[in-house]
């Protein structure tokens, strides 16, 4: 009796000693943004705006096809001592439920009593970055250029990510402006952010596919910060998607040329990693997920419309007589859904799964974010290409101009979209497997 009662304290003092290495593991590059913060009272206030823009979203019923004028929309209100803007409200509304984000889950992220956090890293950008407390959601201030060019090409994105709903590129889900009278006029943008959920993630990569500025020490100095390494720090390593690398590597190029298209460059791969644990490598392939994981891909309501032929299968596995999972038998067939144990009114016919392929889907993870989850055979990768807003006007051509003399026969970031392309692209076939 007398050893048991000496081990309970024991046990109990692990626990609370584990609990907090958790907390402090979760605090690694943030800083909470409390009441002695600088940013204290323009969060709040932030906080305060988004509450009523998204209840003002709640309100409104969906609509499954946007007008041009919405797109254009803005709206603003008054609060006391700030005003808040909202730009296309409806547009990213619909971008939320796409993601099958609820404006509910989304308001309680964002508005929360728990404060903001302060997200702290070796980025030289010069934007303010915010992340709510549980680290689903980044907001980062926006010049209004950026602002600007992406409202004004609002309409472009929308309709890629709809004919390409497994898009790598980050999902923006609102748009607003902060107005403190004398004070602050702020643009700012929330997006999901790409390493959701982070408590496994070990390692974090920026890639622009270059070489010159692309090295980072990583060490932190016993800073607590988060260090993203880049290209240079990524030599003699691979990506090991396994199954999965084809459909990487064509969505990236499908993503790449939309951007060149746009005359955007300098955008970056973020890529970051944890091991599987052993549950979630038996998971993958048992049955309960298999089904989840195929339903999740399918758009049960809406057929796909885009038409590229897909390069590799999507659905990869199929059942066994037994009821196991299988490799699948050859390239391009699909999963009856009948045969993996759908409701009846989510069956699809031959020719929408062939839909589901030309749509260049593929089979999600079973977890939050998983547009941005790929799963290879040991490690879970979290990927998203960003910073989409630099365009190459006449700056970037000086700046072109500038570093061929300064940087002869080396490969460096500031280069005409269609090069930025191929060789973002050639990166990623190089360096994954």
């Amino acid at each position: 009796m007398e050893d048991r009662k000496a081990a309970g304290p024991s046990r109990a003092a692990r626990r609370g000693r584990w609990w907090r290495l958790r907390q402090r593991w979760r605090m690694v590059g943030v800083f909470e943004i409390n009441p002695e913060h600088e940013f204290y009272q323009l969060t709040s206030m932030i906080k305060e705006g988004m509450h009523s823009s998204i209840q003002t979203t709640m309100d409104t019923s969906g609509q499954d096809t946007l007008a041009a004028e919405q797109f254009a929309a803005e709206e603003t209100q008054t609060h006391e001592g700030f005003q808040m803007q909202t730009f296309a409200a409806s547009v990213f509304a619909q971008q939320r439920r796409s993601l099958d984000i609820t404006e509910e889950e989304y308001m309680n992220s964002l508005c929360s009593d728990q404060c903001y956090l302060q997200f702290v890293s070796n980025s030289k950008s010069k934007a303010d970055f915010f992340v709510t407390n549980d680290k689903r959601f980044f907001l980062k201030t926006q010049s209004k250029r950026e602002v600007s060019f992406l409202l004004s090409n609002l309409q472009a994105y929308m309709a890629h990510l709809e004919k390409y709903p497994h898009s790598l590129m980050v999902k923006f889900l609102g748009v607003h402006r902060i107005v403190i009278p004398n004070q602050i006029k702020k643009y700012f943008i929330v997006m999901q952010s790409v390493f959701y959920p982070d408590d496994r993630i070990n390692i974090r990569y920026d890639i622009k596919g270059c070489e010159v500025g692309r090295w980072s020490n990583p060490d932190t100095g016993g800073k607590q910060i988060i260090k993203v390494l880049k290209d240079n720090n990524f030599e003699g390593q691979t990506i090991a998607f396994g199954q999965e690398k084809s459909w990487f590597a064509h969505q990236v190029k499908v993503d790449a040329a939309f951007l060149q298209e746009l005359n955007v460059m300098d955008y970056s791969l973020l890529l970051a990693q944890q091991p599987l644990h052993r549950d979630e490598l038996d998971g993958k392939h048992s049955l309960a997920n298999l089904v989840i994981r195929t339903t999740k891909s399918l758009d049960l309501e809406d057929s796909p419309t885009g038409s590229d032929p897909p390069t590799v299968p999507l659905l990869k596995e199929t059942l066994g007589e037994e009821g196991s999972v299988q490799p699948q038998a050859a390239a391009g067939e699909g999963i009856p859904l009948q045969e993996i144990g759908c409701p009846e009114k989510e069956t699809k016919s031959d020719s929408e799964l062939q839909e589901f392929h030309e749509h260049h889907r593929r089979l999600l993870p079973n977890c939050k974010n998983s547009n941005h989850v790929i799963d290879g055979p040991e490690q879970r990768y979290f990927v998203g290409i960003i910073d989409i807003f630099t365009v190459y006007g006449w700056k970037k051509r000086l700046e072109n101009m500038w570093k061929s003399l300064r940087y002869p026969g080396r490969a460096f970031s500031t280069v005409s979209p269609a090069k930025y392309s191929r060789r973002f692209c050639q990166w990623i076939q190089d360096h994954s497997q």
